[in-house]
Formats: structure tokens, sequence, C-alpha cells
């Protein structure tokens, strides 16, 4: 699947939870709710932005945070598990705590 494709699905994905928009960049994609920047779609995976509270149920679950080449990593932002992206209503739930998170830290 391409990122388009999948930037498509996650965007359908979401479409019940607020007005979530994808814009190019690094490469990859950007989401947005309104104006907060809570995820990154990166070479077919998703990733949300975490805190020190929320970060802990991708850790929990073994998931990483981003990691665009070697020698960058930006651990604000972690995988989202396959299982929540195929389901709707637990996506969103994730998504809007990702909101949250991006809303708080500007």
């Amino acid at each position: 699947m391409s990122d388009a494709t999948f930037v498509e699905f996650v965007l359908d994905q979401l479409s019940d939870g607020g007005p979530v928009t994808s814009r190019r960049m690094f490469g990859g994609y950007g989401l947005y709710l309104g104006t907060a920047f809570f995820a990154i779609i990166f070479k077919g995976r998703l990733y949300f932005k975490t805190d020190e509270k929320t970060r802990l149920q991708y850790e929990d679950r073994g998931m990483k945070p981003f990691r665009p080449n070697e020698k960058q990593t930006l651990k604000s932002y972690y995988e989202v598990p396959a299982d929540v992206i195929e389901d709707r209503s637990e996506l969103i739930s994730w998504a809007e705590k990702a909101a949250a998170v991006a809303g708080s830290t500007g």
C-alpha cells in the first residue's frame, strides 16, 4: 500500500472524529485536527504525538518512536499498533489523545 493510499485509509478511519486533514511533509504526511499537528505517516506507518502519560500505552504494546533516519529519532511520536488502526473507534480515541497532546504543546 502506498503512503497516499494509507493516508486515505487513515483519514477515512478518523472521519467520525472530526475534521482531520493531511499535508505532505518530511517525505511523508502530517495529519492535523484543526490546527493541531498530531500525527505523521511515513513509509506506511502511522505515528501519533505522545507525552509522558500517553506514551506508556504505546510502549506497553512494544511500539517504537518515529525514526525518519538512522541519525534521528523523534521520541514524542510513537507508532500506532496495527490493530488500533483497524479499529475505527479505538483509532479515534487514540487520535483524540494525540491531538490533545499536540494542542497543549503547540
